[in-house]
């Protein structure tokens, strides 16, 4: 299994046991995008996403280690961690003394994996596993890669018959990265790699088999 790394990049997903569905309504959705935000921000840079029923992706950057903040230890031993997840940069060596840690990239995916799981067991009255275990993960080792796989994850409900056309699906990172509201991908960034927002929507709307970056996903 790929570790999970400082200053790589690389594509996440993974999927229900036996394919069976991770996401029934709306709420399930948003709720996975909040414990992304929570978990993700103090260890990533988020590029692109998309939840679908039984499955999701997302291409992020690690950190360097020295890009993370510390964990406040007054938030470190709550068992509602996720609540209340706060990171920070010590302003001094007495502070830093006082610093317990920093969050570690691989735990925090998997924090967010199981919490949400946690979640919708309860909600849906079941039990036991929900996703496949370990979550994959593939580094990009590559611009032209990286951009191409924002352009796949991007299309991921066109390419499953979710949808006819990439504005109609709500739960990818296309709408967020072409709006100009406030959003917590690092969406300045992408939008460079495309040179122009028009040339990001226009490579979104091309017709497009990804043989060429069969490598980084599986399906």
């Amino acid at each position: 299994m790929v570790p999970i790394e400082y200053g790589n990049y690389y594509h996440i997903y993974n999927r229900g046991i036996n394919k069976t569905k991770i996401f029934y309504e709306k709420d399930d959705y948003l709720h996975f995008l909040d414990l992304m935000s929570i978990f993700l921000e103090p260890i990533s840079e988020i590029y692109a996403y998309a939840l679908l029923g039984n499955h999701f992706h997302f291409a992020v950057r690690i950190k360097e280690k020295s890009e993370i903040a510390y964990l406040h230890p007054k938030y470190a031993k709550t068992k509602d961690l996720y609540l209340k997840w706060k990171t920070f940069i010590p302003k001094s060596e007495k502070e830093k003394k006082i610093f317990i840690r920093k969050p570690n990239p691989e735990k925090m995916f998997q924090h967010l994996f199981s919490t949400y799981v946690k979640g919708f067991n309860k909600k849906y009255k079941r039990t036991g596993a929900l996703l496949e275990h370990p979550f994959e993960r593939v580094i990009v080792d590559s611009e032209k890669y990286l951009k191409r796989l924002i352009i796949y994850i991007n299309n991921n409900p066109v390419k499953h018959g979710f949808c006819e056309d990439i504005l109609e699906y709500p739960w990818t990172s296309y709408l967020s990265l072409t709006s100009i509201k406030p959003t917590k991908l690092s969406r300045n960034t992408v939008i460079g790699w495309f040179d122009s927002k028009a040339n990001f929507k226009t490579l979104h709307n091309k017709k497009d088999d990804y043989d060429d970056i069969k490598f980084l996903f599986l399906e």
